[in-house]
């Protein structure tokens, strides 16, 4: 995971390109709902931009409330800097300003995610998601280090991304509360520990300060119940629609139905997670005509029969629930 991208010298960002894109009112769209965490489209391992560019049109047309590119589920650690970018320009440019981009800008350095959320501020970005330093290691206060740094390079909402099952480390509820005392714009985390009680914790510190996101779909509904205010989601590149009306029944307090809803997604949610993230949801695109291909990239390796097996199985039960 350790990339080290713009300490290399490869990407040449001294000419930044120029390029202007509508501004979203971040007061009248909050970053809350059900954001999707965009796959990467790939055709002979070079990044497919048409299907990218059809991907973000069908998502907002099934009325989702904002994209991420360039995440995990973009597999971000393979991209190269030029493609990290043109990622996320390329997302700007087919949103059109109808939902808020949000680009992912974490890294084990602190220097390459200061440069890449400058770079991806000056694209046009609407905000951006920074995972906890990986690898490293770093104390509690060497991740307050790394925040501040990234939140002093842009004027962006700062989504705070904890995920200590690929880091190795939590952002501390001490951290998110003295990041939150500092900083205006760094208001949100997406919340990936696996646990309501962190989410908990989280809301008794902070309360109508901080807004979480559900990192994992099959826990939106548990964490939405004990404040969350939405998801960022894998599911919902396949099944935007039914993903956005489990969280907007949550955000309504219709728990009944939402648990109805998530009842019917829930084998779903966790056969997308039988073999490593993205590569069972990218099958399941595939086979929907969402992309023209299901490739990922080394160290990622192709999806094996039973998990092929498993995403069918759950996919047909779904639709067979929802002929009921």
């Amino acid at each position: 995971m350790g990339r080290n991208k713009f300490t290399r010298g490869v990407f040449d960002h001294t000419k930044p390109r120029k390029v202007t894109f509508p501004q979203i009112d971040m007061k009248k769209r909050p970053l809350t709902g059900t954001i999707t965490a965009l796959v990467t489209p790939f055709r002979k391992q070079a990044v497919a931009y048409d299907d990218l560019v059809t991907l973000v049109e069908a998502q907002i047309k099934a009325g989702i409330d904002g994209i991420l590119p360039v995440g995990t589920t973009g597999e971000s650690p393979t991209l190269s800097h030029d493609e990290h970018l043109e990622v996320i320009r390329a997302s700007i440019a087919a949103a059109r300003g109808r939902v808020p981009v949000i680009a992912g800008t974490g890294s084990n350095s602190t220097a390459e995610a200061v440069e890449l959320t400058s770079l991806a501020t000056e694209a046009g970005a609407d905000a951006v998601l920074v995972v906890a330093p990986y690898y490293n290691k770093p104390s509690q206060e060497g991740v307050f280090g790394y925040f501040c740094a990234v939140a002093e390079a842009t004027d962006k909402p700062v989504i705070l991304y904890s995920i200590p099952g690929r880091c190795g480390i939590e952002i501390s509820v001490g951290v998110v509360e003295r990041l939150r005392a500092r900083y205006p714009h760094v208001a949100h985390i997406k919340e990936a520990g696996g646990s309501v009680d962190r989410v908990d914790q989280l809301k008794q510190a902070l309360g109508k300060d901080l807004t979480v996101l559900s990192g994992d779909d099959a826990l939106t509904l548990p964490f939405m119940a004990v404040g969350a205010e939405g998801v960022i989601s894998v599911a919902s590149n396949l099944l935007p629609r039914e993903v956005g009306r489990l969280v907007d029944l949550a955000l309504a307090n219709d728990f009944a139905k939402a648990a109805a809803a998530h009842r019917r997604l829930y084998p779903v949610f966790k056969s997308l997670f039988l073999e490593p993230n993205p590569v069972p949801v990218k099958f399941a695109m595939q086979g929907a005509g969402l992309i023209g291909s299901a490739e990922v990239r080394g160290p990622l390796s192709p999806i094996t029969k039973p998990t092929k097996a498993a995403v069918l199985a759950a996919l047909a039960a779904f639709e067979a629930s929802s002929k009921k």
